[in-house]
């Protein structure tokens, strides 16, 4: 089977392939094909082709029931770095500052442990875990249309990143427009490569929901992040919980179901000071005028605690507000 022709051609026509088409069609597109020349260009351009069949194709994703033809990869990474343990960090594009809090300090945790963060580079949730993942090792972007694009262009900055040092892949060759129904298809990616999917935010009908549906499929773990029983953004993480699904309290929850140990820091005395104001930050999500009448510090007090909390990552901040880190355990 040319696995590359199968590719081209379901690119050609907009369709969705996985095998060779019995069809005069594709017998035609298939003789006309300059395989090596298609090979040469997408090197010309930094792109690599991996079929199914290569022994370098991701060994998770050959083992689903739909596995595409193969992958065009962009990026520096080698492709043995999806022999490490992987983990999904998907949810909603508009979500919240919490939602986006978490992702990037989950998937800071799971690659400074490691492991390898998988998203779809869509705004939101998918692109603070690249970001997140990036600041301590790898993570992948898949995309849901031709792998040249970087998509949306709001994230060609972010791409770039990614690139430097993980990996882009599409099952989709370069030209390649986004449509709507290639995104559900580009989901099954995401969970194929992965150990685990964890959901931070989803509405009631969020795609995230399709991509932990698809990874339930394969007998693969689930995770989700509880959220607060009023939001919408909750709606569909609460329901993965209700199901069965593992909830996230903390970067081990994750880390054990992978079956990798944390590498914990060195554990950081903090001064009375900044304990007074880190402990006043755990209540609940606090703005720094809060903190000033909760702690009876001065304003230049608190900004102070927590500009020096920040640099060692016991407090984050988001839209104004300050939360404690993602916990270990």
């Amino acid at each position: 089977m040319s696995e590359l022709a199968v590719a081209m051609f379901a690119a050609s026509t907009d369709s969705h392939l996985l095998d060779e088409p019995r069809s005069a069609r594709f017998e035609r597109f298939r003789a006309e094909l300059d395989e090596r020349g298609v090979v040469a260009e997408l090197e010309r351009r930094g792109i690599r082709w991996v079929a199914r069949g290569d022994h370098l194709f991701p060994a998770r994703l050959r083992t689903i029931h739909d596995p595409p033809p193969g992958l065009f990869v962009r990026g520096t990474a080698a492709l043995t770095v999806f022999d490490a343990p992987c983990v999904a960090v998907v949810g909603a594009r508009a979500c919240s500052a919490y939602g986006a809090a978490v992702a990037a300090e989950l998937s800071r945790g799971l690659a400074r442990a490691g492991v390898v963060v998988v998203s779809g580079l869509a705004r939101g949730i998918d692109g603070a875990a690249h970001r997140g993942a990036l600041e301590t090792g790898r993570t992948v972007a898949v995309l849901g249309c031709g792998v040249d694009r970087d998509y949306p262009r709001a994230h060609r900055t972010l791409a770039a990143s990614i690139a430097e040092n993980g990996l882009i892949v599409s099952e989709y060759p370069p030209g390649v427009e986004p449509t709507p129904w290639r995104f559900p298809a580009r989901n099954r990616i995401v969970a194929g490569l992965c150990d685990a999917t964890v959901v931070v935010e989803a509405r009631e009908r969020s795609g995230a929901l399709i991509t932990a549906d698809l990874a339930l499929d394969e007998g693969r773990e689930v995770l989700a992040v509880p959220g607060e029983i009023t939001s919408l953004l909750s709606k569909g993480t609460n329901h993965l919980l209700r199901l069965g699904a593992t909830p996230v309290t903390c970067l081990g929850d994750v880390l054990a179901v992978v079956g990798v140990e944390p590498s914990r820091p060195a554990a950081t005395a903090l001064e009375p000071r900044l304990e007074a104001v880190r402990a006043a930050v755990a209540d609940g999500p606090s703005a720094a005028d809060e903190l000033v009448r909760k702690t009876g510090l001065s304003a230049g007090d608190i900004a102070a605690a927590l500009a020096e909390l920040e640099l060692v990552g016991a407090v984050v901040q988001a839209d104004g507000l300050y939360r404690v880190g993602m916990p270990m355990s």
